[in-house]
């Protein structure tokens, strides 16, 4: 599993020119689901991003948890963290978990962010989205479960 997150002032994602989900300061996540990812790939994902400590605590240090300021989190499946580019130029996504169990985990994940008490807004699981934020700092950190 593998997980882009960025810290946040803003972010949407909007579908059919619809908003899915919107939050202020936050985080954006990024969440792509590897073919053979199972239960210890979520958690250690999970575990990390609701636990990252990537937000400024009184003397500017970046030393403060999501769930500390009251943050947000918006959560957007995106398979396409998986492309492959090693052979050619055209990304192989063979990588990617098959849609059914892509959107198990995504939703999982969604639900066990709630659970740890963050506000989750989301996108729209295979549909065409457009995200927009205004990244903060800039920080973006990722996470990748194969990487441990």
């Amino acid at each position: 599993m593998r997980a882009v997150i960025q810290r946040v002032s803003q972010a949407k994602v909007t579908v059919n020119g619809n908003v899915s989900g919107q939050i202020d300061q936050g985080m954006l996540v990024l969440l792509g689901v590897e073919v053979d990812d199972q239960g210890a790939d979520l958690e250690y994902v999970l575990k990390k991003t609701v636990n990252l400590r990537i937000f400024d605590d009184p003397s500017g240090k970046m030393n403060v948890a999501l769930k500390d300021i009251g943050g947000k989190m918006l959560v957007v499946s995106q398979f396409t963290l998986l492309g492959d580019v090693r052979d050619g130029n055209r990304p192989s996504y063979i990588r990617a978990a098959p849609p059914d169990i892509a959107n198990q985990m995504y939703e999982s994940f969604v639900e066990r962010v709630r659970s740890a008490s963050i506000e989750v807004e989301t996108g729209v699981f295979r549909a065409n989205m457009q995200v927009s934020l205004i990244n903060d700092g800039p920080v973006t950190i990722i996470i990748d479960s194969r990487n441990k």
